[in-house]
């Protein structure tokens, strides 16, 4: 009895031990291998040269869960550099996979690149593209969806299933004579057409009478805001950019250049076809691509007029913005409510006012932040910071306010230094006749007038104009946000791949 006792107890104890190595276990790992190469597109109807990813267009879809890790192989066989930036996706305590020239070396053509990176307490719908030059107008992009694990509820019903849409407007100019453009001077022609999912009318979504589907929407152009909508059907936004939002109900939604929204949509309408509808807004001229949202058994086109778009008018288009609220008592990645933080009581350490601007520097069209038209340095500002390279930015050149109204822009490598974990508020000043769009790498923030950024992710992260052509002429910056000393419990160190350019070369 003793030892029957005794072997119990061991047993027992065994079983204990793998228990806690299961739970222990490592996140699971997801392996792609993406080949990019020039090819022949049809979005149109007629052949144009495109960026193909796996001889896709646009790139496959790339679908992982909370906490995933992510292994993108990535060979470049274009003539010319090239750079993936995975838009959205909040790094944690890495800047090194960011994908942008402020922290990465370029892939050179003919070889290859892995980024390694995990989706860490993230959900929700994001998209990729190139960031360098001006590659994103002929293509490279895809989506990139993080469901929520199993054991975390959703604060909605279970969709039935989802469908993945990408808007984005199209040129019919190479993107190597749309960059000569900009190098000259000269902006950027009107885009020809906007396209969903690559395509201009031909893209088909099939689904079943009475129940409700998930549309994840990203606006993956360069310049233009675009309107979603689908006939005789309402779209329910149920998440903004990673965010859990109150369930609020449009007949239409303008969806911004690199943003992405998540709808559930119900189909309670007659067994056919409808419209779904994407159009230009604020534009000189109306743009407009069609999809089909089909039912199953549907035998009937889709017909009638489109439905309509809303009115012009800007006002309309920041209001239904200002609509979008956090759902703060719902649970996000992990198990604890987004609405614990309480942001609303934490003390500001500073305060920045960006402007934006257009400049002439040299006789050539530039764009500039604070005065600063931002120009990426041979050696990328991360790999300067972490070898100890001296001038290649100097974080003096940006100041936190603009300087004096008449003060000639100019040029340089554009960094604010900033603490760990400070709290801060960034205010967007616009004092131009255009709508401004702006992305942040390796943050969350919450809208309130301004933006206000809890900085708990140490590293060189991008501050950038959505609207490409102005990124491309110095509508960017970076924050460097530091804590004075090097750990790797607050930043992984230096990827054992990692590429090397500039003056970084020497630390080979």
């Amino acid at each position: 009895m003793k030892q029957a006792t005794l072997f119990k107890v061991v047993l027992v104890g065994v079983l204990a031990c793998v228990s806690a190595l299961l739970v222990g276990a490592e996140d699971r790992y997801l392996y792609f291998t993406w080949e990019v190469t020039y090819g022949t597109v049809y979005p149109l109807g007629f052949a144009q040269q495109g960026i193909l990813i796996n001889g896709q267009f646009p790139g496959p879809t790339l679908d992982a869960i909370t906490n995933d890790n992510i292994l993108v192989n990535v060979i470049n066989k274009l003539d010319e550099p090239f750079l993936i930036t995975w838009n959205g996706i909040k790094q944690r305590r890495t800047s090194w996979e960011d994908g942008v020239l402020g922290t990465n070396c370029p892939i050179p053509p003919n070889t290859n690149w892995t980024y390694k990176f995990q989706v860490k307490d993230q959900i929700g719908t994001y998209n990729y593209f190139p960031s360098t030059k001006l590659q994103r107008v002929a293509g490279g992009f895809g989506a990139f969806n993080i469901a929520q694990r199993s054991v975390i509820s959703i604060p909605y019903p279970a969709p039935a299933a989802e469908f993945t849409i990408l808007v984005s407007d199209w040129y019919n100019t190479n993107h190597k004579l749309l960059s000569q453009r900009l190098d000259a001077g000269v902006p950027l022609p009107f885009p020809i057409a906007l396209l969903i999912n690559g395509q201009q009318s031909t893209s088909v979504f099939t689904a079943q009478q009475g129940k409700t589907y998930k549309f994840r929407v990203s606006n993956v152009g360069i310049a233009t805001c675009i309107n979603l909508r689908i006939q005789g059907h309402s779209l329910k936004v149920i998440e903004v950019e990673g965010s859990h939002t109150i369930q609020e109900v449009y007949e239409s939604f303008d969806v911004h250049v690199g943003q992405s929204v998540a709808f559930l949509v119900t189909l309670n309408g007659s067994p056919k076809d409808y419209y779904i509808v994407a159009s230009s807004r604020f534009s000189r001229k109306n743009l407009t691509a069609i999809a089909t949202l089909r039912y199953e058994g549907s035998n009937s086109k889709a017909s009638g007029p489109l439905p309509p778009p809303p009115s012009f008018q800007l006002h309309g288009s920041m209001k239904q913005a200002r609509t979008i609220r956090l759902n703060l008592t719902a649970n996000a990645a992990r198990p604890n409510p987004q609405g614990s933080f309480h942001y609303g009581t934490i003390k500001i350490t500073r305060t920045i006012i960006l402007e934006n601007s257009e400049a002439r520097i040299n006789g050539k069209r530039r764009y500039a932040v604070n005065g600063i038209s931002h120009v990426n340095p041979e050696t990328p500002l991360k790999l300067a910071d972490w070898f100890g390279i001296s001038g290649v930015f100097d974080l003096n050149i940006i100041k936190d306010v603009p300087p004096p109204s008449g003060t000639p822009a100019k040029q340089g490598a554009s960094v604010i230094g900033l603490v760990l974990h400070d709290f801060i508020e960034i205010v967007f000043q616009n004092n131009e006749n255009a709508l401004q769009s702006w992305h942040m790498d390796g943050s969350s923030f919450y809208v309130v007038g301004a933006i206000m950024v809890a900085l708990d992710n140490k590293g060189m992260w991008n501050l950038r104009s959505a609207i490409w052509g102005r990124q491309y002429l110095g509508q960017e910056l970076y924050l460097m946000v530091d804590n004075g000393e090097r750990s790797i419990l607050t930043e992984t160190n230096i990827p054992s791949n990692a590429l090397l350019c500039g003056k970084a070369k020497a630390h080979n």
